[in-house]
């Protein structure tokens, strides 16, 4: 398998956002933070939605433009190589301010 397979990381984001949708059900923030299974979870899949964006590598902006894909690389970043720096609000922000946009952008792409 190709380790650039445009579509395969669009469909990883995609299940990805799922799982944590998912994962996350009706929590609150509080009750997100004082879960840490979830927790852990939804850090995972964010670790895989940011693999994927590297893997997309410079077309993830003309595949799906107005995205922050410098940012979700970084966060990639953070939640591996930082780990003792993750914030648990800014996880829970991301994922409910920053993944709703990215799947209509990924949708769009895979039209």
């Amino acid at each position: 398998m190709p380790f650039r397979d445009t579509q395969m990381h669009l469909r990883d984001i995609l299940q990805s956002i799922d799982r944590i949708e998912e994962f996350l059900g009706g929590m609150s923030l509080a009750d997100y933070v004082n879960d840490f299974k979830t927790q852990s979870a939804i850090e995972r899949q964010m670790q895989i939605i940011t693999e994927a964006a590297i893997r997309l590598g410079d077309d993830a902006e003309s595949i799906c433009p107005g995205l922050d894909w410098k940012g979700i690389r970084g966060m990639g970043n953070i939640l591996r190589h930082e780990y003792r720096r993750v914030d648990d609000r800014i996880v829970w922000n991301t994922v409910k301010t920053e993944l709703p946009p990215l799947r209509v952008a990924v949708n769009r792409a895979l039209i």
